[in-house]
């Protein structure tokens, strides 16, 4: 293999050189397959010829071996532009994920933005994810970073721009959390029944519009905030008092105009849930009172059948999410209850009272769109653990009775 070594930039021109210049090589490594000339590998900086011919003789022996990989002086930020519409093609994402996965990439910026994807070591890295910890960044947030990290450097690997993945051995530091603080995050915040009634009491008598059967459905489906503002009525079925979940809706900027319809979050969640007939009648009288709107609106009214439409500004077109959490917020207020909740925890509630009632773990999961959920599995594993400890009292209170 044709190559030779040199000492790069040497100004005295001697045998035993004395101005210090480092040793360099330039070695053939094929041709190239665009242009059909030679292909050189240069590399400097080494303090003595011998250290230049080992590594040398490195490149050499990948290159027989067929594992020599030239890597690549692409940056970071170019690859990392790259990658997105990959990922995102061949995972068919939806845009909320898009969105995480910019968001992500911009903490990954700062630290790697301009180096060269080979320049990125497992040190580097490491260092990055302590430094995220350091600034105080949620152990899911930093999750989610090492995530995205990870997948970029793992296509770069698989493209051959890089030898090795600097993030294989990569971990994420956390702090031991006592069992208290455990126990408080494994088991998310819900509505016990008493303070449900409550709360659909208060939703009935002095909530706004659609306030009441909006959180009544949530309540007594379980299903998501993004699904119910996409319902439409083509998905009620009255007669079998069911709702056909098909859709989900996107709308991160909370503009009633820029939305958009995508498909539920996984398979499973494509799903029909038969619904108590107090939800029927609800949505029924809804449907009236709709109906009289766009009666009197007429043209005005842009009617894409949505159950949750806008009947004041925009009128047809489907309200936000951050206009049911609002709502809400104000409703647990004037009921006195953990103004915390969101819409979200009434999917836990729904969990936690089926649960109470003596539903198998595999109905409620089907029912809430699940193949596999962790969350909902603690809130029924807390609830029924409680049930059980009530069996047992009940059991002890029976046999001391009869002493």
């Amino acid at each position: 293999m044709k190559g030779h070594f040199y000492r790069r930039g040497c100004t005295c021109k001697k045998k035993n050189c004395s101005c210090g210049s480092k040793w360099a090589f330039v070695i053939d490594i094929g041709i190239d397959p665009v242009t059909g000339k030679r292909k050189q590998k240069t590399k400097s900086g080494f303090p003595t010829k011998k250290e230049a011919e080992v590594a040398a003789a490195a490149i050499i022996h990948e290159l027989e071996q067929g594992f020599y990989i030239e890597e690549s002086c692409q940056t970071f930020a170019d690859f990392a532009k790259e990658w997105l519409p990959i990922y995102s093609e061949a995972k068919n994402v939806k845009p909320g994920t898009i969105r995480v996965r910019l968001h992500e990439i911009g903490k990954l910026l700062p630290y790697f933005g301009q180096l060269k994807l080979k320049d990125i070591t497992p040190k580097r890295y490491q260092e990055c994810l302590n430094d995220l910890k350091d600034k105080g960044l949620a152990d899911s947030t930093r999750e989610g970073i090492h995530r995205c990290g990870r997948m970029i450097l793992r296509k770069a690997l698989e493209y051959e721009l890089i030898k090795k993945d600097p993030t294989e051995f990569a971990y994420l530091k956390k702090d031991k959390k006592t069992i208290e603080q455990l126990e408080e995050e494994e088991i998310p915040k819900f509505l016990e029944k008493e303070d449900l009634a409550l709360f659909l009491k208060t939703a009935k008598e002095h909530g706004l519009e659609h306030d009441y059967l909006a959180f009544l459905i949530l309540s007594y489906s379980g299903i998501r905030g993004g699904e119910l503002i996409a319902l439409k009525w083509k998905d009620i079925d009255f007669v079998n008092h069911t709702i056909s979940i098909t859709k989900t809706l996107y709308n991160p900027s909370n503009n009633p105009l820029n939305y958009q319809l995508v498909t539920p979050k996984t398979r499973k969640s494509r799903r029909k849930i038969i619904v108590d007939e107090e939800v029927i009648d609800a949505l029924k009288e809804h449907k009236q009172v709709q109906e009289k709107v766009i009666e009197r609106l007429g043209k005005a009214y842009c009617n894409q059948d949505f159950i949750f439409a806008r009947m004041q500004r925009y009128h047809g077109y489907p309200i936000v999410i951050k206009n049911i959490r609002d709502r809400m917020k104000r409703l647990l207020r004037i009921a006195g209850l953990n103004e915390d909740l969101t819409p979200h925890s009434l999917r836990h509630t729904h969990t936690s009272l089926l649960a109470e009632a003596g539903v198998s773990l595999e109905q409620i999961m089907d029912r809430l769109g699940h193949t596999d959920d962790q969350i909902t599995k603690n809130v029924y594993l807390h609830i029924t653990q409680e049930m059980k400890k009530e069996a047992s009292q009940k059991f002890g209170e029976l046999m001391r009775s009869l002493r």
